[in-house]
């Protein structure tokens, strides 16, 4: 791929990856409300804002969270499917308020993804969110939120400070990853 000017966003976008391996260091309240604020902005069908997110900072809260994305993904007791993240942000969109809410869900997510990049943060999306919150274990999450509505989770992200390791390479890009039509 040929080399191109990037400004800073362009770079952000280009170098993000996923982190595996997290410090259980804090992020500062500030840092996390500017990475959800991007998320706030992240464009909707028909600008309708159909996504929520749920910022979970609370240890126990988190901790019964990875616990019950654990079970759902069949994974061994002990392993935490967040990789050690203190912060959990969760988004759920209303389905009764857009046909597009998946879309504009992931549309969310990806700004997480971004801005915690932005900001020197690490994360990684990571699913199942859909089946915690069809299950009466997310039911009770958004009861005890005051969360009414039709909503489906659409993921969750793993977000802190990477540890030694967490964040791998970007592999090569595809062939034909492009097709013009000039």
């Amino acid at each position: 791929m040929e080399e191109i000017n990037m400004n800073e966003t362009l770079k952000i976008l280009e170098t993000r990856r996923s982190c595996r391996k997290f410090k259980p260091d804090m992020i500062p309240e500030e840092d996390l409300n500017a990475v959800i604020r991007a998320g706030t902005f992240a464009p909707t069908g028909r600008n309708l804002q159909s996504p929520i997110i749920i910022a979970v900072t609370n240890k126990e809260l988190r901790d019964k969270i990875s616990e019950e994305n654990r079970k759902i993904g069949g994974w061994n007791k002990g392993f935490d499917p967040f990789y050690g993240a203190p912060v959990i942000l969760i988004v759920l969109a209303d389905k009764s308020v857009s046909p597009n809410y998946i879309y504009d869900g992931s549309l969310v997510m990806g700004n997480l993804m971004n801005a915690a990049k932005s900001l020197g943060l690490g994360s990684i999306w990571i699913h199942r969110a859909k089946q915690e919150f069809e299950s009466d274990f997310g039911k009770k999450i958004l009861s005890d939120l005051g969360i009414k509505g039709d909503f489906e989770g659409i993921g969750h992200i793993a977000l802190g400070y990477a540890a030694e390791g967490g964040e791998a390479e970007a592999a090569p890009r595809k062939e034909n990853y492009v097709y013009w039509v000039k």
